[in-house]
């Protein structure tokens, strides 16, 4: 019985299998996609871009008819009727200078999505990974619970030979309903996490699925920071980016107003009792480097200096905050690899033998089944506790992907 005990203990503490599964990681994260959120980017881009097609668009010509220079008097050699029709013509320069501002525009919100997908497949991640964990721990609370109720048989048998007391079969008893209420409590939280994930994924909320169990623990302990990758692939910066650009852009607009815009003016009269009939063509420009004219876009032109200012220093702030992040994150990395190495090379092995040795004299009759129960627990304690390193650790690699907008 001793080494049947044994065989059972192993295969429940040395490793736990899973079944094959229907959703990896990586569906999870492109099923993101079709977030609303990510969505209303989509359609927020395409009405900037549609947005941008008329920038170059002129204004609507005017044609006027009606009395000219007609006496109140009835005179029938006074007067004329006149049609006239006018056109002004912006400057092509403003009209470039409107459709690329217009077009930059599209460039920041897709930044912007950019950003908000980072968070989101972020958040995938981390409700992903801790359903991995609450997998685990269900898989080690059913082996737990196999491992009790075959020593409650056990104990069960010895209680009609007079080799047991009562009170530890209740001890066991109580052992299995705490699990009960661990394992409804994990339960829970699996639904919980299922919820989260299909609102991510715009499922059904009630939609189940099972994860791969699977997990691959990125080594980023020795990386380094690069700011220059940061500023290639981080949306965030590439949005402050973007409006910077936007920025210069909107300052050709302002630079754009000192140019001229032009004007034509025709007219025709039809006169009035036989008198020669006259026309009017005349030509207009506008002169805006005027003062009165000109002080508007002079002072436009300070303001928007002022703010891609403001932008750079944002930038910097970014990455000075990144590289502070990330830097603080493979410190944790590195101190929660330690501690579950120290787990699994040091604690559980320790807690695996003083299993062993209370199992073994409990068969010896020179131990008592409180001392195995409370091994079996101490055992199964260490273990939650090695997962929820293990969960602390690839949350931080979250972080940290997050962080470098690693998908």
């Amino acid at each position: 019985m001793k080494y049947q005990i044994i065989a059972i203990t192993l295969a429940c503490f040395a490793g736990l299998s899973v079944k094959a599964q229907h959703l990896s990681l990586d569906s999870v994260l492109h099923r993101v996609a079709n977030n609303p959120a990510l969505q209303a980017y989509d359609a927020k881009i395409s009405a900037q871009d549609a947005y941008a097609a008329g920038a170059k668009s002129l204004d609507a010509p005017k044609i006027s008819a009606g009395q000219y220079q007609t006496p109140y008097r009835i005179n029938p050699n006074g007067g004329s009727f006149m049609i006239q029709a006018e056109q002004m013509f912006t400057n092509p320069a403003k009209l470039r200078a409107k459709e690329d501002y217009m077009k930059g525009m599209s460039k920041v919100t897709a930044a912007d999505k950019g950003y908000l997908k980072n968070q989101l497949i972020a958040q995938a991640k981390q409700y992903y990974y801790e359903r991995v964990i609450l997998e685990k721990k269900l898989a080690l609370l059913g082996n737990t619970r196999g491992l009790l109720e075959y020593m409650l048989k056990d104990a069960n048998i010895r209680l009609t030979y007079g080799k047991e007391k009562l009170s530890n079969i209740y001890k066991a008893k109580a052992e299995l309903f705490e699990l009960d209420n661990t394992d409804e409590q994990l339960k829970n939280e699996v639904s919980q996490n299922n919820i989260m994930l299909n609102t991510l994924m715009n499922n059904d909320k009630q939609t189940a699925f099972t994860v791969d169990t699977i997990i691959d623990v990125k080594n980023y302990e020795n990386s380094i920071t690069d700011t220059v990758t940061l500023v290639a692939t981080r949306s965030d910066i590439k949005g402050v980016s973007r409006s910077i650009e936007l920025q210069q852009l909107n300052s050709q607009i302002e630079y754009s107003k000192r140019k001229p815009d032009f004007g034509i003016q025709a007219a025709h009269m039809f006169s009035y009792g036989g008198m020669a009939n006259q026309y009017v063509l005349m030509a207009s420009v506008t002169i805006p480097i005027v003062p009165w004219a000109s002080k508007e876009y002079k002072a436009n032109l300070k303001g928007i200096q002022y703010e891609v200012q403001e932008l750079q220093q944002k930038r910097l702030d970014i990455l000075n905050q990144a590289e502070g992040q990330l830097t603080g994150l493979r410190t944790g990395m590195n101190s929660k690899t330690r501690q579950i190495n120290n787990y699994r090379h040091n604690i559980i092995p320790a807690l695996q033998n003083s299993y062993k040795t209370s199992l073994q004299a409990y068969d010896q009759n020179t131990g008592d089944l409180p001392s195995v129960l409370n091994a079996i627990k101490d055992l199964q304690m260490a273990r939650m506790t090695a997962f929820d390193r293990l969960q602390e650790l690839l949350l931080l690699q979250v972080a940290y992907e997050k962080e470098n907008e690693q998908y």
